[in-house]
């Protein structure tokens, strides 16, 4: 099992990067709570990883904290819950406001999450409850700024965010939509798909 990879951020397409560990690029699936808070392209980077293997493929998942990929980890081990639904509940919300919606039993909340309808997210409260009772977190944990980094092509910027949100499991149309809706020429691929997240309720 591959615990962490430490390298250079070599290229970020969502919800994949590339990263360069000693001249081998590893590209790993993220997050958007992770893709929010990784540096500028060529600048130092250590994610904490998770490997699975399939008979078809080996996936590699990358987390900015142990916490995120503890909570991956969490999720998965859930009955009917893989990596892609796993990554779009972590995509829409930090660790801490998925546990806090647990907690509060808030249906209506999962059920904003592409590929979570009524049963699925009450299911899903049901079996994370008992998980979360030694989770402590504090209100607003894992923030998502604004990266400083210099905006990339506008349109590749675009493109880009959309295929995120389908990636996530939301249609093209929709996708496009929602992007086109926050759409700014300083906006870079992430903060659109933050804002783009918002929009749509997640």
């Amino acid at each position: 099992m591959i615990g962490f990879l430490r390298g250079t951020l070599l290229d970020k397409q969502p919800p994949f990067v590339i990263l360069d560990v000693n001249g081998v690029g590893y590209e790993l699936e993220v997050p958007m709570t992770t893709l929010f808070q990784l540096p500028e392209n060529g600048k130092p980077l250590e994610l904490h990883t998770h490997l699975v293997v399939r008979e078809d493929a080996q996936l590699l998942y990358g987390f900015y904290s142990k916490q995120d990929r503890q909570m991956f980890r969490e999720l998965i081990r859930l009955n009917g819950v893989g990596p892609k639904l796993a990554l779009a509940l972590m995509s829409g919300m930090s660790a801490s406001e998925l546990v806090a919606c647990v907690h509060a039993e808030d249906k209506a909340r999962l059920m904003k999450v592409p590929g979570v309808g009524k049963k699925t997210a009450e299911r899903l409260l049901v079996e994370l409850k008992g998980r979360f009772k030694d989770w402590d977190l504090p209100a607003g944990a894992l923030p998502m700024p604004l990266l400083d980094a210099a905006p990339q092509a506008v349109n590749s910027a675009e493109q880009d965010a959309v295929s995120a949100l389908v990636s996530l499991g939301f249609k093209p149309a929709e996708a496009s939509r929602a992007v086109h809706a926050v759409f700014a020429d300083d906006l870079r691929s992430e903060d659109l798909i933050r804002l783009a997240l918002r929009g749509l309720g997640q």
